[in-house]
């Protein structure tokens, strides 16, 4: 037993390949698809500067997807951005990047998720206003509860979790593309007068604060 070499402490694998992508792509379609649109047009003031918005956003969310990639392959560790700051930078910026993620970062983004799905689920009971900031702040909160114990308890589970919710997300966004361009077959008319330079990008808001917000 002495002459046993200590085993080195690794994490069960029980995610697979199915709950691994889930998480990647639940990770990247977010609850804020439903919400953003919205204010990314009220930003911007017209449908066609939005679309030119969205366009440019993906661009750079597909050159950042290439370099993580490219990060990825070169440097195949586990600890995501802190791992690449480390070996780039140093040991301090690593340090305090983590740190940043773990005070800041991954805190607002996980509190403005479940806001998001609180605003949500709190609608049908407030169908004639929104709903009180309190109730949505406590709904949040009970969201954050659930999925936390739920990974807490059983990383199966919050995979299954996971699978279910990805699934529901993309049958919302199919059914919302498709009772679109159900409109667009209903009425060419609709499809033409948007199609116009002068009507799609009517009402623009060109200042740079306005544009900023909206990217």
């Amino acid at each position: 037993m002495a002459n046993k070499k200590a085993e080195a402490l690794k994490m069960k694998q029980v995610i697979g390949l199915a709950g691994g992508i889930a998480m990647v792509s639940g990770t990247m379609i977010g609850s804020g698809i439903f919400m953003s649109p919205q204010f990314v047009l009220a930003c911007v003031g017209s449908p066609g500067a939005s679309l030119v918005i969205w366009a440019l956003s993906g661009a750079v969310a597909l050159f950042a997807v290439l370099s993580y990639t490219e990060l990825g392959t070169i440097l195949p560790e586990s600890g995501g951005e802190f791992i690449y700051i480390l070996k780039i930078y140093g040991s301090f910026p690593a340090f305090f990047a983590a740190v940043t993620f773990i005070l800041l970062v991954k805190p607002f983004s996980i509190a403005a998720m479940s806001i998001s799905i609180a605003e949500y689920a709190m609608a049908p009971f407030y169908s004639g206003c929104q709903p009180p900031q309190l109730a949505v702040k406590c709904t949040a909160a009970v969201a954050i509860l659930v999925v936390s114990t739920l990974n807490i308890l059983n990383a199966r589970i919050a995979v299954r979790v996971q699978v279910t919710f990805l699934v529901a997300k993309v049958l919302t966004l199919a059914v919302i593309v498709v009772d679109g361009m159900v409109q667009v077959i209903k009425s060419s008319d609709v499809f033409m007068e948007n199609l116009k330079v002068e009507n799609s990008f009517k009402e623009t808001h060109y200042s740079v604060s306005a544009l900023g917000m909206a990217f």
